[in-house]
């Protein structure tokens, strides 16, 4: 059962207002679905639009802060919980361990790292949490599209896209990971 979801996501404030509201309808539904966020600790952009969502409807939010990201200017003072953690790296491990699924917003370069991450641990089979991208404005149609041409390439095995969703919305990425199956991964893998 699914009652922690970590939401990896960009912290800019300048992207389009469309991309605000997708992270904020997607708090509101985690927070009216009583589930609770996990995610990277800020205030700014999408990371804020969802914690201020999830808020809304008095669902939690725990932050997971990296020491160097501790300001009045970055942090979300309102989070139910803040873990401070030494890096960047102490803080996936952290988000890891306290979610159960991973929906990915679009972000920059940290967003696309943390998700791929968890990609490379699921294709190692050292995870089988469900991990869903929330594709608003077809964002990640470049990302799904080097996936598969890794595979076409033989860079990476077919089931590798098995591996994840891409759902156009907040709602089917919900409903995505509350009604995930884990795929079986060939143990040839590893």
């Amino acid at each position: 059962m699914i009652r922690s979801v970590c939401v990896f996501c960009s912290s800019s404030d300048s992207v389009d207002t469309v991309y605000r509201e997708t992270a904020t309808e997607l708090g509101r539904r985690l927070g009216q679905l009583g589930l609770n966020l996990i995610y990277g600790g800020a205030s700014l952009g999408l990371m804020g639009c969802v914690a201020r969502g999830v808020h809304e409807f008095g669902g939690k939010v725990t932050g997971v802060l990296p020491e160097f990201f501790k300001v009045k200017e970055i942090e979300y003072g309102d989070a139910d919980e803040l873990i401070v953690t030494r890096d960047m790296r102490e803080r996936k491990a952290v988000m890891d361990q306290k979610s159960e699924a991973f929906i990915t917003l679009p972000g920059g370069i940290g967003t696309l790292e943390e998700a791929m991450e968890i990609l490379s641990m699921k294709q190692l089979k050292l995870t089988s949490k469900p991990l869903v991208f929330i594709n608003t404005c077809d964002f990640f149609d470049g990302l799904i599209s080097n996936l598969q041409e890794m595979v076409d390439l033989k860079f990476a095995r077919k089931e590798t896209l098995d591996l994840f969703g891409v759902e156009p919305g907040p709602k089917e990425a919900l409903d995505y990971i509350l009604n995930y199956k884990p795929s079986a991964i060939p143990t040839k893998w590893l």
